[in-house]
């Protein structure tokens, strides 16, 4: 058993984890790392954002990775549904805000490896490749018990643990949310024709249908099913699984194979009732849950990443406590608003797909009418989507920590 003392702890080796030790050690803040090593390859992908590639070029993430994504330059959304009110058909192009692309879509298992190659470089970092079992936090220290036994100490733990997350328990925050009633399953799939860099989403009644731009003649596909659907949809053999996929999306990309792996996720919407406490951060999945709906979730928990390290790598420059309540106050007060509000604006539009009141499918038509009519609106919620006003760190704008 091993004592291990840090400046900080990153708790959990997810996108979310790993961004966050990076941005410290890069500042020349001494982090341990607790994470055991990827159990194998993870063939969901993640839409990052271009706000979010931003960053991580800042961090020397990018180049590892890039040759690994997709742009996606135009967005479709169409309304697949058979209701009396159906909304228009609408585009969103990259190039109508200046962007080459709104995000690019990279499969996990390359985004993972691109940022723990980057971690290995930090001499700052020291990794501990082991689960975290236990904390204990007292009056200026947190304590990391590791399932080997081995014990880290520092003045702030970042908790990057997922949807069960034990240090959001530890610290003593509750959580709100509810289950959405939804699966979505996830798997990746080559097609005959090319998607021209355009992700289409179709709207049905059971949620979206999204086919997102991977490198080459192949796409990934988030598929949300009515929960009672969900077994048989998943067992379905490759070839008849490609028919249906096919059909779904009326044969835009033409002939589909299923490629290997399948994911099946059921859906809620969870929010931790602070954001940090008693020299705990909560970043990611510990933090926030959402559906896969508009590329918020990662995005938004490495939005948490650089928000904490920014202001982690400020105290430490002026010489005070990183894990005082002070800092951590201001970290949930900072991140509040840009948590809260996607969490409402992504939940609102997976309730409207779902609800047979007609007055609000009449909103949502006319809400997705008015942005294909009116430019500036469209290019505002564009813009929102991508770079929220209210929420950029210093790594989304590509200022080095």
């Amino acid at each position: 058993m091993a004592k291990v003392t840090a400046e900080a702890v990153v708790i959990g080796g997810g996108p979310a984890g790993l961004t966050a030790g990076i941005a410290l050690a890069s500042a020349g803040i001494e982090t341990a790392l607790v994470a055991k090593p990827p159990p194998g390859p993870d063939r969901r992908t993640t839409a990052l954002l271009a706000s979010t590639v931003v960053a991580l070029d800042t961090l020397g993430v990018w180049a590892r990775c890039r040759d690994h994504a997709a742009p996606l330059r135009i967005l479709r959304i169409v309304d697949d549904t058979a209701r009396l009110l159906r909304a228009p058909e609408v585009a969103f192009r990259a190039s109508e805000i200046g962007l080459d692309a709104f995000c690019h879509n990279i499969e996990n298992e390359f985004l993972v490896a691109a940022l723990r190659a980057r971690s290995n470089e930090l001499s700052a970092l020291i990794k501990i490749e082991d689960a975290a079992e236990a904390l204990t936090l007292e009056d200026e220290s947190v304590a990391v018990r590791c399932k080997r036994g081995d014990i880290v100490m520092a003045p702030l733990a970042i908790a990057a643990d997922g949807r069960q997350s034990r240090c959001r328990a530890a610290a003593g925050i509750d959580t709100t949310g509810h289950d959405c009633g939804q699966t979505a399953l996830t798997l990746n799939v080559g097609h005959r024709r090319p998607h021209n860099d355009t992700s289409t989403e179709f709207h049905t009644e059971a949620g979206p249908f999204t086919l997102v731009p991977l490198p080459g003649r192949r796409s990934s596909l988030v598929f949300v099913v009515a929960r009672d659907d969900a077994p048989r949809l998943a067992a379905l053999p490759d070839p008849v699984m490609a028919a249906e996929i096919e059909r779904r999306s009326h044969s835009i990309l033409g002939e589909i194979a299923v490629e290997p792996g399948r994911g099946v996720f059921p859906l809620e919407v969870v929010t931790a009732t602070r954001l940090a406490a008693r020299r705990v951060a909560l970043v990611g999945e510990a933090a926030h849950v959402l559906p896969p709906i508009g590329a918020q979730g990662l995005n938004l928990g490495l939005r948490d990443a650089a928000t904490i390290g920014e202001l982690v790598v400020a105290a430490h420059r002026e010489g005070r406590d990183i894990g005082e309540s002070e800092l951590t106050g201001r970290y949930d007060l900072m991140r509040r608003a840009d948590v809260t509000g996607r969490t409402l604006a992504v939940d609102w539009l997976n309730r409207s797909l779902l609800s047979d009141f007609l007055p609000l499918q009449g909103v949502r038509g006319l809400g997705l009418f008015l942005m294909e009519r009116i430019g500036p609106l469209r290019r505002a919620a564009m813009r929102e989507g991508v770079m929220p006003i209210a929420s950029q760190p210093r790594l989304m704008r590509g200022e080095a920590l």
